[in-house]
């Protein structure tokens, strides 16, 4: 019996046929952070464990419950959660941080959970994200709102809403743990086994529970910003001054406590409600005790990370536009074997020029490849046959207007070539903005 092999759970394939849309994303969110003046860096698709632990959180679901580890020769390894503490391991490891500060890079990789697969919600993922090293300014929190605000209306996402709060420094946290642990002590047992333990040790952590019993009964917890200290206060209130500054609309959540551990002061998500319950299309905020966690010198930080399928899961929802794949510029059909060195030829030094050039591999008759020249919806098409070859002429077929056109087949091909294609395109783009104006 035939076994049928399938891509595993919670995983996607990308075909030729939707990439253009993560090419726009790509290159929007690329291009806005180079704007910005970001600069790309890669990193490891695995990292050693006890990097996640220290980082991510030993009490929060992705640690306890989402890692995917292997262990090889008695080393643990760990597909990569998320892209931040990778990254700054990188920038300590490669002493990016004794560059000038502040340090900003963005990333665009894959990312790991054993979750439940959903609407908006993959075992394996991919983000868009950025991260600043240096500067421990309300105004740095800002401008990585405002450039990932900037990403948002350029990709033209409308009803997106932003929602910031603060969750404090450890010095205020730890009054504020003491509030939550008065809280849920006396509930402790309604609670599910997770969060009985983070009452000891993370109580925070409570607040992220996915567990709707868990959630009911956080809905009336203490909030973090009755317990800011003045620092804390301060830096909150001079980012809503900026983001007025930036005519940036926002509400305060003091519900918003992000799901890792790292996290200090200012923690942001951009939400939306046209893909379900998986709302968030983008989150981060600060994280000033990480780096000397990982063994640097103390260094404030802060970024974000936006899921690429959720963003484009959105941008559909909504009828964004997102670029034309690129199409065949021009399909060259011999009619016979001896035409073939000369196709090859032709289709070489206009594909050196920047053209799409298709031609027969196939062996095809010459009905069949105008078939096939019609499916891959080539802009021209030339014939090439004996007579063609001895007067070295051919002619081009305009498949939309149908169309001939002679050109000459000698040194002046590719330059004679390129003036028929700019007009073509001028054409194109004379129309559609007629259409546009009616």
């Amino acid at each position: 019996m035939e076994i049928k092999i399938t891509r595993p759970q919670g995983t996607e394939d990308v075909t030729p046929k939707q990439i253009y849309k993560w090419h726009t994303v790509e290159r929007i969110a690329r291009e806005t952070a180079e704007s910005f003046g970001f600069h790309e860096t890669r990193i490891p698709t695995f990292e050693n464990t006890n990097l996640f632990l220290r980082s991510v959180g030993e009490t929060t679901d992705v640690v306890q419950k989402e890692m995917y580890t292997v262990t090889a020769k008695e080393t643990q390894f760990t597909l990569r959660p998320e892209g931040t503490a990778g990254t700054i391991r990188s920038m300590l490891q490669n002493g990016l941080l004794n560059d000038a500060l502040p340090q900003k890079v963005f990333y665009i990789l894959s990312c790991f959970r054993h979750e439940r697969p959903q609407k908006g919600r993959l075992r394996e993922f991919h983000q868009f994200g950025v991260e600043m090293a240096g500067s421990q300014g309300p105004a740095s929190d800002a401008e990585i709102i405002s450039l990932a605000k900037t990403i948002l209306d350029r990709a033209g996402l409308q009803n997106i809403a932003l929602n910031i709060n603060s969750i404090g420094c450890p010095v205020c946290r730890a009054e504020y743990h003491k509030a939550l642990k008065a809280y849920f002590e006396p509930k402790k047992e309604e609670l599910c086994e997770t969060c009985q333990t983070r009452l000891e040790k993370n109580p925070m952590r409570i607040l992220d529970c996915k567990s709707p019993i868990c959630a009911g009964i956080a809905k009336d917890a203490p909030v973090i910003l009755d317990y800011l200290c003045d620092d804390c206060r301060t830096h909150f209130e001079k980012l809503q001054e900026y983001l007025k500054a930036l005519h940036i609309d926002y509400s305060i959540n003091p519900k918003i406590v992000r799901g890792l551990d790292y996290y200090t002061k200012t923690v942001f998500e951009f939400i939306t409600t046209d893909i379900g319950a998986q709302g968030t299309v983008c989150g981060g905020g600060r994280y000033d005790g990480l780096i000397e966690q990982m063994g640097g010198k103390p260094t404030p930080a802060m970024g974000f990370a936006m899921g690429l399928e959720r963003l484009i899961m959105t941008m559909e929802q909504q009828g964004c536009a997102f670029e034309e794949p690129k199409g065949c510029d021009l399909y060259i059909a011999p009619m016979d074997e001896s035409a073939v060195p000369t196709t090859m030829q032709l289709g070489q030094q206009l594909r050196v020029s920047g053209y799409q050039v298709e031609y027969d591999v196939m062996q095809r008759g010459l009905k069949a490849q105008m078939k096939y020249a019609n499916k891959i919806g080539a802009a021209f098409v030339m014939v090439l046959g004996e007579n063609e070859l001895q007067d070295k002429k051919a002619k081009l077929k305009n498949m939309e207007t149908g169309e001939q056109i002679e050109i000459a087949l000698d040194e002046t091909f590719e330059d004679k070539f390129d003036d028929i294609a700019v007009q073509y395109m001028f054409h194109d783009i004379v129309e559609d903005f007629e259409k546009e104006c009616q």
